[in-house]
């Protein structure tokens, strides 16, 4: 189990409240989340501030110390990916913290897939050679991210999202194949900074849309210098709702999406096989 926060918007859009300050902030969830469970086992935040991405990982609780905090109140991008984790697969390290990238890409998972060594070998027969090459740590979610990326460079014509539908419901397969009682994890998000999709599976999620800006009712403040000429559009996902009195809608079991052109959250089923 872990817990993640995404942000996708056409402006610049500060994100300390979602992180820190909110009644139930990231930070706030790594301590302890709606089930009661704490989130102490490292924690990353990914942004891109001029189109490249900037990332700052640690391996201890984002509730220890002021790192996080001081990281979250740097934060000003259209795009940002934050994740704390709880360890299942794979020790406390730096490598095994999320979010992992490769040149413009970030991703994070919530989630676990059971017997994952074995589930892996089926895994490694169909990796890209580069991005089998390029695997850092021990974790599921890392080997699910070079997956897809190696998917979506074998097959660009598809598309990322049908790319990342389709290699999601493989890894559901082969999870099967080994035990077909498994319950899978796979609550995603992958973005280049510009295109951003998800999947829900087995793990709570949830959305809100922007669209137009407001003040906040935790700082006061608006967290975007708003271009008065375009429209304020924004989504954000998280584990969790971070705000209380906002419409945080809950994405559908079973579910990839991602956001759309006009920053709302289009919405496909996983193809399940009973």
């Amino acid at each position: 189990m872990c817990r993640l926060y995404a942000m996708h918007a056409n402006e610049p859009t500060r994100v300390e409240c979602s992180l820190v300050k909110s009644q139930n902030a990231l930070m706030q969830q790594s301590k302890r989340d709606m089930q009661g469970f704490a989130h102490g086992h490292g924690w990353g935040v990914a942004e891109y501030p001029n189109g490249t991405p900037m990332i700052e990982k640690q391996v201890w609780a984002a509730f220890h110390g002021e790192h996080f905090s001081r990281k979250a109140a740097r934060v000003y991008a259209r795009t940002v990916v934050a994740h704390v984790r709880r360890a299942t697969v794979g020790g406390t390290s730096i490598e095994n913290t999320h979010p992992f990238h490769h040149g413009r890409w970030i991703f994070a998972h919530n989630g676990t897939i059971p017997n994952f060594d074995e589930v892996r070998e089926k895994m490694l027969d169909h990796f890209d050679p580069l991005h089998r090459s390029e695997i850092e740590g021990t974790t599921d979610s890392e080997h699910i991210f070079r997956y897809l990326m190696g998917l979506f460079l074998q097959h660009p014509e598809r598309g990322l999202f049908e790319t990342a539908r389709a290699g999601l419901e493989q890894i559901i397969m082969w999870s099967a194949e080994v035990d077909p009682d498994a319950r899978v994890g796979l609550n995603i998000i992958l973005t280049n900074g510009e295109h951003m999709i998800g999947s829900c599976l087995n793990r709570s999620l949830f959305y809100l849309v922007r669209d137009h800006t407001y003040s906040c009712p935790i700082c006061g403040q608006p967290h975007v210098h708003h271009d008065p000429k375009r429209s304020y559009l924004a989504a954000e996902v998280a584990s969790e709702p971070i705000t209380h009195g906002d419409d945080w809608y809950q994405v559908p079991n079973g579910t990839v999406f991602r956001v759309g052109e006009d920053y709302r959250i289009d919405m496909a089923p996983l193809r399940l096989r009973s």
